[in-house]
């Protein structure tokens, strides 16, 4: 008998758009991807050649279980250098991703039934993190005329005694806001742990992003090297969490997963060292895609009230077409050959929208949306 756990878990909406597409693909269709967001950029040079040295060196064996000490110095390096904050090696925990790590740290924060409040339209898979753990998501819808800015009024109202954990992700998937200083001070002061997560740190456009360790200790932040550093495949992320909490995550990372990749940590290092000049490059590239986007998109007459200013999504309101973005974004899939997520993947506030990723070229996100253009017109 399969567990209730497993059977009642959500799929990964973005993943089955991914897959149908792939399956395109292998009969010969050309299908443009701007549903998922991987970052299209070849491993900068420091990296690739940091993780080719580190196994000529024979870096091939265990690390110590909360990773490799230099690594852990280098993020606490970066953290001080880019906010201004200190934080000690001994509380960063290095994951093979950020995915496990937030499993960490659920697993660590949440007894049965506690609640983690989190906004709605948020990460998809923010919801079942949870409930493996044990809690209930409590979603607060963020509407587009507040820009998505989750406030602190909001969480407060949803506060209850079986509270835990309000989780904040800025830049946020999939909408690509951040949130403003003011309301992450605001958030920072409520009483449930905030749980950051920060993974798209370094891809902001117009503004500044904040870390939450700016405006309290008592805080987790999640990050890690995927998204600004373009290495999805190679698996590396870590948390921060206050100094209580590293005993018992270590305890569980020793037992789920032993360490990170060795090679790979040493390979992070190089990342936060030595690819300045990379990062800028791919952030000028993103902010000239992003820029071309918003126009398109609004050309075709898609609602965007207010610009993403993080990441590499526009979440793009398409209720003038139609109120079941699922079946929308399967029908762009099947008859435009264009990939697009279905906003109600991120909760059930983001029915009627379509995230668009542009992680993608500019010339494959311009043919895409001439195709998406094209299935506008067929469609009136």
């Amino acid at each position: 008998m399969i567990s209730r756990r497993a059977e009642e878990m959500t799929p990964f909406l973005v993943m089955d758009v991914l897959e149908r597409a792939h399956a395109m693909e292998r009969q010969g269709i050309d299908v443009v991807h701007l549903e998922v967001g991987e970052p299209d950029f070849d491993l900068p040079a420091p990296i690739s050649e940091a993780v080719a040295e580190a196994l000529a060196q024979g870096h091939t064996h265990y690390t110590h279980s909360l990773g490799d000490p230099e690594l852990r110095e280098a993020i606490a390096e970066h953290y001080n250098e880019r906010y201004g904050v200190s934080v000690s090696p001994d509380r960063i925990v290095v994951g093979s991703g950020t995915s496990p790590a937030m499993m960490l740290v659920f697993s660590a924060l949440l007894e049965a039934g506690d609640e983690v409040i989190i906004s709605d339209p948020g990460y998809a898979c923010y919801p079942n993190f949870i409930r493996f753990a044990g809690g209930v998501p409590v979603p607060v819808p963020v509407s587009e005329e507040d820009g998505f800015q989750l406030s602190a009024e909001a969480i407060a109202s949803r506060i209850s005694d079986q509270t835990r954990a309000v989780v904040i992700n800025s830049p946020s998937n999939p909408t690509g806001i951040v949130l403003s200083e003011e309301r992450m001070r605001a958030i920072a002061g409520l009483s449930p742990t905030v749980v950051s997560d920060e993974i798209y740190h370094g891809l902001v456009y117009a503004g500044k992003e904040h870390s939450i360790l700016e405006f309290t200790d008592d805080a987790i932040v999640l990050n890690g090297f995927s998204k600004l550093y373009a290495m999805t495949g190679l698996r590396l992320g870590y948390l921060i969490a206050p100094p209580e909490f590293i005993r018992p995550i270590q305890k569980m990372q020793q037992n789920l997963f032993i360490c990170a990749n060795s090679a790979v940590q040493r390979a992070g290092i190089a990342a936060l060292r030595e690819t300045a000049e990379d990062v800028s490059r791919m952030r000028r590239t993103y902010d000239e895609r992003r820029r071309f986007m918003i126009r398109r998109l609004r050309e075709l007459g898609f609602g965007i009230a207010t610009e993403p200013t993080g990441a590499f999504y526009v979440f793009a309101n398409a209720r003038h077409i139609s109120s079941d973005s699922y079946d929308l974004a399967f029908d762009i899939l099947e008859k435009a050959h264009v990939g697009v997520t279905p906003g109600v993947d991120f909760g059930t506030n983001g029915e009627g929208y379509l995230r668009f990723s542009y992680a993608s070229s500019l010339s494959r996100i311009a043919e895409g949306l001439s195709r998406v253009e094209r299935y506008l017109e067929n469609r009136r």
